[in-house]
């Protein structure tokens, strides 16, 4: 099954940050204006405050308290969504892209999704120079079939040749009549979000390898959040016509 994204979205560039959870529930709040017909099919971009997303399962676990602790100590809000599996972490050296769009029957191509949004993520940052794939790295964070990753290798990477790193997680929600695919890709500053993922993770008893972590500027050194919004924009161009507001 292909996937069917809307011959028209409109393109709105958060600017102002409501917080950590807030910018969170944001996005559940465009997905019912959108399922009930109020909002078109939109594309948000953001670049959110210091976060520890957990996952459902992860507030389950005896150490989510300890995580929470964790996340505040190093400087993050924890806050938990609805989307997604694992603990993720983020700050303003990443960009949060919301697809939020509707559909008579939501749930037919949601597996497709991963896989169209995977590559088209990884397009985006080859054409910045990125050696990227898609599929899951064994011991990474957040682990998921289709998070998109870069490979090692640049000239003045920071990175050893091959070695893969994660750099955009996705995650999904349908409802009846719309659904949200949502991506975080971590372009600047990768330490601070080893280091939370690090005490965070130990908290929860969760294992994971903290040199899967990472960020598109260990690999191209000099890559923006901006050059990166950009090309993702140009990657989505070719498969809708943007309407910038």
């Amino acid at each position: 099954m292909s996937v069917e994204i809307a011959p028209r979205i409109r393109v709105h560039k958060q600017l102002v940050n409501q917080g950590a959870e807030a910018d969170l529930n944001h996005a559940l709040e465009l997905l019912n204006q959108v399922k009930t017909g109020n909002q078109e099919a939109l594309l948000r971009f953001y670049r959110p405050e210091p976060t520890v997303a957990f996952g459902q399962r992860d507030t389950r676990l005896a150490g989510f308290a300890a995580a929470e602790k964790a996340s505040r100590d190093n400087g993050y809000v924890p806050a938990v969504r609805r989307a997604g599996g694992r603990a993720a972490a983020y700050h303003r050296g990443t960009l949060v892209v919301d697809h939020i769009q509707p559909a008579e029957d939501a749930i037919a191509g949601a597996k497709e999704r991963f896989g169209f949004f995977g590559e088209l993520f990884a397009d985006a940052l080859s054409s910045l120079g990125v050696d990227a794939g898609v599929g899951e790295i064994p011991g990474e964070y957040c682990p998921g079939e289709f998070s998109v990753f870069g490979r090692g290798g640049h000239a003045s990477s920071s990175v050893p040749d091959g070695a893969r790193i994660k750099l955009i997680g996705t995650a999904q929600r349908v409802v009846s009549g719309a659904w949200l695919f949502s991506s975080v890709i971590v372009v600047e500053n990768s330490a601070p979000i080893r280091q939370v993922l690090t005490d965070t993770y130990a908290a929860l008893g969760l294992e994971w390898n903290p040199r899967t972590a990472g960020a598109v500027e260990d690999l191209v050194p000099g890559v923006t959040v901006d050059a990166v919004e950009a090309a993702v924009l140009a990657a989505y161009a070719r498969h809708t016509e943007l309407v910038h507001s």
